[in-house]
């Protein structure tokens, strides 16, 4: 009777054909190449075929490696699974968890909750990161993502914890000098604040389209936000990000029934990576937060 796989061995095997490399399956795992590729080895003796076709270019699953990778999955998800369970059975959610999220939500949302997650969840320490871009969960080894608008990934799993509506806002100091602004073919003698990149979150999804032109761009929302207060233009930015500043009168709506809603960088959701088992820690701070945000 021949013997069973390690579960290290099917983690390794995933994590190889995830990353499309031994390299980056070892610097992802903290092992070396050498301990990488002789799990592959196990694997394939044991199973008496090629489960993995090495070029030198690349790696690709042979027949009986999409077969074999399927059952991996569901099977080291399952022990994945079973292990937290009884984890949560004997303790409260512990350990490290580490989340990326836009810079602006970072800080409108997220900081504000950490001193009292950290008071209900005092045995998970976080590490909070800030891309604008979306990153690669594998390669930057974080274990959930907040991404704000429509999803394309299908490698993740999702959770929606709400919308945010897009506004066009500008200070007062602003509008008092710049031209008047009653409908939305006036955005042509205005100055406009876009970003850097992608160009894509410079198609404002306006009722009537128009063809803008900005004057000014920035690679942050938050830097964009900034820019509008010091009284540089138009921007338009999610509720959650300038809620306080059109409290305060930093910032004013303008054309307010101009933006279709909803749209598709409206959406906000936590994603993580399919192959683990949602662990008690992701799931604790999306049950924390996801009444607590203000969108």
């Amino acid at each position: 009777m021949p013997v069973q796989a390690k579960t290290e061995d099917l983690e390794m095997f995933i994590t190889i054909v995830d990353c499309g490399s031994f390299s980056g399956a070892a610097s992802l795992l903290d092992l070396n190449v050498a301990k990488v590729s002789r799990a592959l080895s196990r694997l394939e003796s044991r199973l008496n075929c090629t489960l993995l076709n090495r070029t030198t270019r690349r790696l690709e699953l042979t027949e009986e490696g999409h077969i074999y990778i399927e059952y991996a999955r569901k099977a080291l998800n399952t022990l994945l699974c079973a292990e937290e369970t009884i984890n949560l059975l004997k303790q409260a959610p512990s350990g490290h968890l580490r989340i990326d999220a836009a810079s602006p939500f970072v800080l409108h949302q997220l900081a504000p909750l950490v001193n009292e997650f950290k008071k209900q969840y005092p045995q998970i320490t976080l590490d909070i990161t800030s891309h604008d871009n979306i990153i690669d969960l594998l390669e930057r080894k974080t274990d959930l993502a907040i991404r704000i608008g429509d999803l394309k990934d299908s490698n993740l799993h999702a959770r929606k914890l709400g919308q945010s509506k897009l506004k066009l806002v500008a200070s007062t100091d602003y509008l008092k000098n710049a031209p008047p602004l009653q409908q939305v073919s006036d955005l042509k003698n205005h100055n406009l604040i876009g970003f850097s990149e992608p160009n894509t979150l410079n198609q404002w999804p306006l009722k009537h389209e128009q063809s803008l032109h900005f004057d000014l761009r920035a690679s942050s929302g938050e830097t964009i936000r900034h820019l509008c207060i010091a009284d540089q233009g138009i921007a338009l930015l999610s509720q959650f990000m300038i809620a306080e500043d059109l409290a305060k009168k930093r910032l004013i709506e303008v054309l307010p029934h101009s933006v279709s809603s909803p749209n598709n960088r409206e959406s906000i959701y936590g994603v993580y990576y399919k192959n683990g088992a949602v662990s008690s820690r992701i799931v604790a701070f999306l049950d924390f937060i996801q009444p607590r945000l203000s969108l």
